[in-house]
């Protein structure tokens, strides 16, 4: 597969793995949660590439839908790269607008976008999908990293959007781009979008037949009659007699079936003698209430995207935004009424609307987590989110004017869980932060605080370990905490597992270790040990 080289890439490839977990601190009086809780929806403010790493230990590999509208690079966005690789040529980027002018602007988004990128895919399901969208700017580059991250073979469709309603008479090519892409990739299973439904409007019973609504199809075939000679003949009305001569193409059915239809009542004659016979096809005969979703969207534009934003917050400070109902329909394609939809790059807050307008729709509990990282994340982004679930007054759709209901918990990112800082005893996370980052660090496996057994230590499970952790955030204590004979006792007796255990100390000798499966690992310096 031919792959995208780009200034930096050899720096930022595994740059995700080194990134630092940082804790996730609650900010209860910004959400609508009475408990701020992880396993709620999630708003969390901070950079999405250390975010996205904090939450990890909890949401890895069960994210279901992925949609993240990132920076186009235009030139005139205002972006800059920020992200702390070790190399004095990324430094060098630091906190640097990019602008047209900078020769350098697309290896920057490439070297910005490509960890993000492989920690959500971290983060997706087997079974989920990712939307990107894009314009012309990056979508060539975009489309050879995605191949790169999830597998060309994932790639599942290239959406072409309308988003003008109007041309753009200021265009100096003398060509008003009207539409952006939206590239939908798999992570690893084939993943069939359910398409859209049905348009069932055209159905109706004027006749009260007991089979129930109906509709008129054309009854013309699709073969010449050399191709299909059998397919080619007349048929007369039984009622009154008069024939109708074959069509170019032949009728849809040969002559034995065409007979067995009329005399079920399932043509349609005509009234005058120049129409042509239909064929009459019942609604519930139809094989799905769904048809397959065309790779081109014109329903919805971004003016509609700024005409809610205004309706909702009463300002339209963002450029171009994102309608939800075009979030919508690109979740609905992949995700259940249980499922977890996911935007890094929130910016006005359209997929957490999106989301709950659907949980509305048919009753669903989908779950939403949004990350921001700018100035507007909690005025605009959390803001439009409180106001959608409380209800705006004066809204034209019923369903937002009473609010769409729902609750979410509000977090920014804290310190990064650091060794030598714990050492000193700074930034000491809370139990069940650190719990977290330990038992999917050593087990790759998300973590379920529901699992937490506070009077055995335990953390979580797998097949083969059962992880303990004996830590509280407190230096003091952390300097009498040990696993000693009093502490093994606390674990419980040993059985077929064998138990890993974080402590800060352990005074207990190799044969007790062994007799009692108990493995060591010594906190802060063996922190990311792996079973």
């Amino acid at each position: 597969m031919p792959r995208l080289e780009f200034k930096g890439k050899s720096l930022v490839a595994n740059h995700h793995f080194g990134v630092p977990y940082h804790e996730l601190l609650a900010e209860a009086k910004k959400g609508l949660s009475k408990q701020p809780k992880l396993d709620d929806n999630l708003y969390v403010q901070g950079d999405n590439l250390l975010a996205l790493k904090a939450l990890l230990p909890t949401y890895a590999g069960k994210v279901k839908c992925i949609y993240i509208d990132p920076p186009y690079n235009t030139g005139n966005e205002g972006w800059a790269y920020n992200d702390a690789v070790n190399s004095p040529m990324m430094r060098e980027w630091l906190g640097k607008t990019v602008d047209k002018d900078d020769l350098t602007r697309h290896d920057k988004w490439l070297c910005m976008m490509m960890p993000r990128l492989k920690l959500l895919r971290e983060l997706l399901s087997d079974d989920g999908a990712i939307f990107v969208s894009i314009d012309d700017n990056e979508q060539h580059h975009l489309r050879m990293l995605m191949d790169e991250v999830f597998g060309e073979g994932n790639f599942i469709a290239e959406f072409i959007w309308k988003s003008r309603v109007s041309e753009d008479a200021r265009a100096v090519t003398g060509v008003s781009t009207d539409h952006e892409y939206i590239f939908a990739y798999s992570k690893a299973a084939e993943t069939v979008f359910k398409g859209v439904e049905k348009d069932l409007s055209k159905f109706a019973n004027p006749d009260n037949d007991s089979r129930g609504p109906w509709r008129s199809a054309d009854l013309t075939g699709l073969a010449t009659k050399e191709n299909r000679p059998n397919l080619h003949y007349a048929i007369v009305n039984p009622k009154n007699g008069i024939k109708y001569e074959c069509p170019e193409k032949g009728w849809r059915y040969d002559k034995n079936t065409m007979a067995e239809k009329i005399a079920d009542g399932r043509i349609i004659f005509p009234a005058i003698e120049s129409g042509r016979p239909r064929l009459k096809l019942f609604q519930n005969e139809m094989a799905s209430m769904h048809k397959t979703i065309s790779s081109v969207i014109t329903s919805v534009s971004t003016a509609d995207g700024t005409k809610e934003l205004v309706e909702i917050l009463g300002q339209g400070e963002f450029s171009f935004p994102k309608p939800s109902s075009l979030i919508s329909l690109l979740v609905s394609q992949v995700c259940g009424p249980n499922d977890i939809i996911l935007d890094s790059f929130a910016g006005s807050g359209t997929t957490a609307h999106a989301v709950l307008a659907l949980n509305k729709e048919d009753g669903g509990k989908r779950r939403f987590i949004l990350v921001e990282m700018e100035d507007y994340a909690d005025k605009i982004t959390a803001e439009r989110v409180r106001r959608v679930i409380k209800g705006v007054p004066g809204a034209k759709d019923e369903n937002l004017r009473n609010g769409l209901g729902g609750t979410f918990s509000y977090f920014k990112l804290g310190e990064a869980v650091d060794p030598s800082r714990m050492l000193e005893g700074k930034g000491l996370p809370r139990y069940e932060q650190l719990a977290s980052y330990v038992f999917h660090t050593a087990t790759g496996q998300p973590f379920d605080a529901v699992k937490i057994d506070r009077r055995r230590h335990l953390i979580g499970s797998t097949n083969d370990y059962d992880i303990h952790l004996l830590y509280e955030p407190d230096m003091k204590t952390l300097k009498e905490l040990s696993l000693n004979l009093d502490t093994l006792k606390e674990l419980g007796p040993a059985k077929t597992k064998t138990r890993l255990v974080f402590a800060p100390a352990k005074y207990l000798d190799r044969d007790q270790m062994a007799e009692n499966k108990v493995e060591f690992a010594q906190l802060p310096f063996e922190l990311f040990r792996r079973v």
